[in-house]
């Protein structure tokens, strides 16, 4: 198990930045890649971040690269996403997610879930 608790969301005007963060517990999370995903109104759960157990592999979803930011950090098993120039179509509540092995976009490939924060951007 690797219980998860995701915190930083809220609401920002749009060009804004965030920075959420996923509190892990368990002796595991040192093996484990992370994954975020987010969900918006009638939507499907979609991909936008991804890395390795290391932090030396990380994946982003086209939507976000060049404005979000994954990192790790084990030594207090914490995983942030750093989110800039946000816009209104980031709004949607963001998961943090773990599993062991590499990295995936698909989210069913990730069997550990946290409750999710709201992200809401307004224009």
């Amino acid at each position: 198990q690797v219980p998860l608790v995701e915190s930083g969301g809220g609401l920002v005007q749009a060009g804004g930045s965030l920075t959420l963060s996923c509190a892990a517990s368990g002796r595991t999370f040192v093996l484990a890649s992370m994954g975020w995903f987010r969900q918006a109104p009638g939507k499907e759960r979609e991909f936008v971040a991804a890395i390795n157990w290391s932090g030396g592999s990380t994946d982003y979803a086209d939507s976000v690269k060049g404005r979000f930011t994954i990192s790790r950090a084990n030594t207090n098993n914490m995983v942030h996403l750093h989110m800039n120039n946000l816009t209104p179509e980031d709004t949607a509540i963001y998961y943090c997610a773990a599993r062991g092995g590499n990295i995936f976009r698909a989210a069913h490939e990730y069997p550990y879930w946290g409750q999710g924060t709201q992200v809401t951007v307004s224009s």
